[in-house]
């Protein structure tokens, strides 16, 4: 006789079933591995706030990125601290520039290793803003508008520069209105109409950055990025954003933060089609990290969680901090 219940269990019972019938899988493909590259040499200095993630000079990076690749992580996403800053990021531009180095040495010994260039001023501004600032003082205090279209064309200076030091990928993090059309039309000009866009095309103005703007030391000066980061509390500007990137050429769009913004990540993903990136941020981390140090949380179970949100959201690629780790234990599991 037939039971008047369903037996859900049975898919249960043992590792086997439980590994055939799984719906989501992680695999060291779906990665990317962010790595901080600054001035000096012999200098590998770990982040107070992000345990295990460090500052690394172009000479101690190279174990990193021998880590990196013999793990089989596909690609990495470099962001820089310069020595010098000034009020226009020059550093972000330059041919010898942190990043354009550091992608040379990666490209000659790990071809196939696959470098992203996040493509943003306020790591080499003086003043911490992700374009060009206009300020004046008001009341006793500076008042400062991030000029949209005159920061466009030192973007597209800063892509086309990297994409000539080789890297695979451009990721435009500033959210200046029309970053992707700019890029793109500046990328086909200098003969890099193969080089696609990640775009950060949902990119909130969000409290979960503190950690790393430790790490790159891009704190703004004065004021905030509300004016050009998106409001916390807004799903439908985010579907418009993306609209945009796609309009513009963008080859992939990306939701970052992720884990406070899962319904994001699936509002994008159920309207559009594009390969569609999610970026666990350094508070993100800071906070696992924080509290499996003080013994709160199983550390691998927490984080395996996580990963597998933000795929079931709709995520093709994640960028984490964890990555290293996540590679490990799928090792272990395999």
């Amino acid at each position: 006789m037939s039971q008047p219940f369903s037996r859900h269990r049975r898919l249960r019972k043992t590792p086997a079933i439980r590994s055939m019938v799984r719906e989501t899988i992680l695999h060291k493909s779906d990665f990317i591995q962010p790595v901080f590259v600054t001035y000096g040499t012999n200098v590998k200095e770990e982040i107070s706030s992000m345990p295990g993630v460090y500052n690394f000079s172009l000479d101690t990076m190279q174990a990193e990125i021998q880590e990196i690749a013999e793990l089989g992580i596909p690609a990495v996403l470099l962001f820089a601290v310069p020595e010098v800053k000034d009020s226009v990021g020059t550093g972000a531009y330059a041919q010898d520039g942190l990043v354009q180095q550091a992608t040379r040495w990666i490209k000659a010994n790990y071809p196939n290793l696959l470098v992203v260039a996040d493509t943003c001023l306020c790591e080499f501004t003086d003043h911490g803003h992700c374009g060009v600032v206009h300020a004046h003082e008001c009341d006793g205090h500076i008042e400062a508008e991030v000029d949209n279209d005159e920061s466009l064309a030192l973007l597209v200076k800063t892509a086309v520069s990297q994409a000539e030091a080789g890297a695979d990928i451009i990721a435009p993090s500033n959210m200046m209105d029309g970053f992707v059309y700019a890029i793109r039309k500046g990328l086909d000009a200098a003969g890099y109409k193969d080089i696609p866009i990640m775009s950060y095309a949902v990119k909130y103005a969000s409290a979960f950055y503190g950690p790393f703007r430790e790490a790159a030391q891009s704190a703004p000066q004065f004021g905030d990025r509300k004016s050009y980061q998106m409001d916390p509390a807004n799903v439908r500007e985010a579907l418009r954003e993306a609209e945009s990137d796609v309009a513009e050429g963008a080859d992939m769009l990306m939701v970052k933060p992720s884990l406070a913004y899962m319904d994001v990540l699936r509002a994008v993903r159920e309207n559009f089609d594009l390969p569609l990136v999610a970026y666990n941020v350094s508070g993100e981390y800071a906070m696992v990290k924080a509290a499996a140090q003080n013994g709160w949380i199983n550390e691998r179970g927490i984080v395996t969680e996580m990963m597998l949100g933000f795929k079931r959201a709709g995520a093709d690629m994640i960028i984490t901090y964890f990555s290293k780790d996540v590679v490990r234990w799928l090792r272990e599991e395999q």
